[in-house]
C-alpha cells in the first residue's frame, strides 16, 4: 500500500516563498527592472498598508522585506534634533494642533519672506535625551529606526492602498528603466516599425517604447507607411511623465557612419576610419575613408565585392548617392578628391582664409559644380574650406588680363 505524502506547514511555507521568489523574478523580466527596485517598490507598498491601518497621521514607517523568506519587519522612523532645528510648543489638542497648522500656515504666505523651523513632531522626532534612552550613544540628526509590533491581517482600504503604490512605483521603474536604456543607446542606429503616422510625425515603435519621426527630421522624398520596417538614428532621449520622448532622425549625418559600420566590418574593427561626413539627406553624401594599415584600401573595402557593402547603405537611405573619397593630410590633394567626379586641374589655396580657387577643364565645370551648386558645396563641407571654381579656359583669359594690365602700365611709365 502506497504511503500517502504528509503536506506540513513548513513545506507550505517554503512552497509560498518559492512561488513568491519566481514571481519577483518573473516581474523583473517582463517589466525590464532590476530586483532592488521590485523589493523596493513591495516595501513601499507594505509600508503604506501598515500606516493605513496601524500608524499615525505624520509617522515615517519603514518597512524590511526579506525575499527569502517573505516575511518583513517594520520600523517607525524618527530624527534626533534639538531647538535649532526644531520649533517646540505646547501639546494641545488635535484640533487645535490642526487650527494652529492652518495659522503657521497662512502666516507663511503672508510673511514668506521670513525663514520659519518646522514644528516639533513626536511621531516622527526626538530629543536627545529621549533618543538615548533608546541608543546610548545617539547624536544631534541622526536617524533611530524603532521596531514596531507585526501584523499580518490589513484592511480593504490598506490593501487597496499597496496595490495603488505598487501600480505607481511599478509604472515609475518601468520609465526609469526605459530612460535609461535607451539613454544608453543614443547615437546608435535602432530598428523599428512604423506605428502610426499623425499628420506629418511619424511614430515608430522600437520594442519597449515608442519613438517620433519628426518632419525635421525625415529626409527629402521619403513616405512611409504603417507597418514599414526601417532603420533610425536615435538622436535624442529625453525624461518624460509617460515614459523615455525618444527624437528619431532620418537625416542626420551620423546615420551613414554607423550604417557603414554595421555594413563594413574594417570600419567597426577600427582599421578604416571615416574621417569626415558631408551628407543632404535624401540626395547625396560624400564620405572621407583613411586607413593607417598598409595593404588596406579605404575604398574598396567600403565600395565592397561588386558594389555590395555601399549598395546596403545605400538601399537603406532610399537610394541616396554616397561618394566615398580617399582622405588626405595633403589638404591640396583633399580638395581635389572632395570634387570628384570632376576632374581638377589645379588647387590654389590660402591658408589664412581656409579659401581655395580650384581650376577645371571647361567641360567638366557643371559637373564640379554639380546639381545647384551641390557637388562644390558638399565638397566644402567635407573639407572644412571655402571652395571657388574656374574652368580652365577663363583662369587663361584672366592672367591674359593680368599681363596686359602689368604691359600698359610699363608703357605709360
Amino acid at each position: 500500500m502506497p504511503r500517502k505524502k504528509i503536506t506540513t506547514e513548513k513545506d507550505t511555507q517554503t512552497s509560498r516563498m518559492g512561488d513568491f521568489g519566481s514571481a519577483i523574478a518573473a516581474l523583473c523580466e517582463e517589466k525590464g527592472i532590476s530586483k532592488e527596485k521590485v523589493v523596493e517598490t513591495i516595501e513601499a507598498a507594505l509600508a503604506a498598508a501598515y500606516k493605513k491601518d496601524y500608524g499615525k497621521k505624520g509617522q515615517n514607517i519603514k518597512a524590511v522585506f526579506d525575499e527569502k523568506t517573505g516575511n518583513s519587519k517594520f520600523f517607525l522612523v524618527k530624527e534626533v534634533i534639538d531647538e535649532t532645528m526644531r520649533e517646540f510648543v505646547e501639546e494641545k489638542s488635535e484640533e487645535e494642533l490642526e487650527n494652529k497648522e492652518k495659522e503657521v500656515k497662512t502666516e507663511e504666505v503672508l510673511e514668506s519672506d521670513e525663514e520659519r523651523l518646522p514644528r516639533y513632531n513626536p511621531e516622527r522626532d526626538l530629543t536627545v535625551e529621549d533618543a538615548r534612552e533608546i541608543k546610548k550613544n545617539a547624536k544631534l540628526g541622526e536617524i533611530i529606526e524603532i521596531e514596531l509590533e507585526q501584523h499580518q491581517d490589513y484592511g480593504r482600504v490598506a490593501a487597496q492602498t499597496a496595490k495603488q503604490v505598487i501600480i505607481q512605483r511599478i509604472r515609475e521603474a518601468e520609465r526609469d528603466s526605459m530612460f535609461d536604456e535607451y539613454k544608453n543607446r543614443e547615437g546608435e542606429i535602432i530598428a523599428g516599425v512604423v506605428q502610426r503616422i499623425e499628420g506629418r510625425n511619424v511614430f515608430i515603435d522600437l520594442g519597449k517604447s515608442v519613438g517620433i519621426l519628426f518632419p525635421s527630421e525625415q529626409a527629402q522624398g521619403e513616405s512611409y507607411r504603417i507597418g514599414q520596417r526601417l532603420k533610425v538614428y536615435l538622436a535624442k532621449v529625453e525624461e518624460g511623465s509617460k515614459g523615455p520622448g525618444i527624437t528619431l532622425s532620418r537625416i542626420h549625418a551620423e546615420m551613414v557612419r554607423k550604417l557603414f559600420e554595421l555594413e563594413v566590418p574594417e570600419i567597426f574593427a577600427g582599421t578604416v576610419e571615416i574621417k569626415a561626413i558631408a551628407r543632404e539627406a535624401g540626395d547625396r553624401t560624400k564620405i572621407a575613408v583613411y586607413s593607417a594599415e598598409p595593404g588596406i584600401d579605404p575604398i574598396g573595402s567600403c565600395v565592397g565585392q561588386k558594389g555590395t557593402r555601399v549598395q546596403a547603405v545605400i538601399d537603406e537611405l532610399g537610394g541616396e548617392k554616397i561618394d566615398i573619397i580617399l582622405w588626405n593630410e595633403d589638404i591640396k590633394k583633399f580638395i581635389a578628391a572632395a570634387l570628384s567626379p570632376a576632374k581638377v586641374v589645379s588647387v590654389d589655396t590660402r591658408e589664412e582664409n581656409k579659401e581655395a580657387t580650384i581650376s577645371v577643364p571647361e567641360d567638366q565645370l557643371s559637373l564640379a559644380i554639380g546639381k545647384r551648386g551641390q557637388n562644390v558645396r558638399l565638397a566644402a563641407k567635407l573639407t572644412g574650406w571655402k571652395i571657388d571654381i574656374l574652368g580652365v579656359k577663363a583662369a587663361k583669359e584672366e592672367s591674359e588680363e593680368v599681363s596686359e594690365e602689368s604691359i600698359s602700365e610699363e608703357e605709360s611709365e
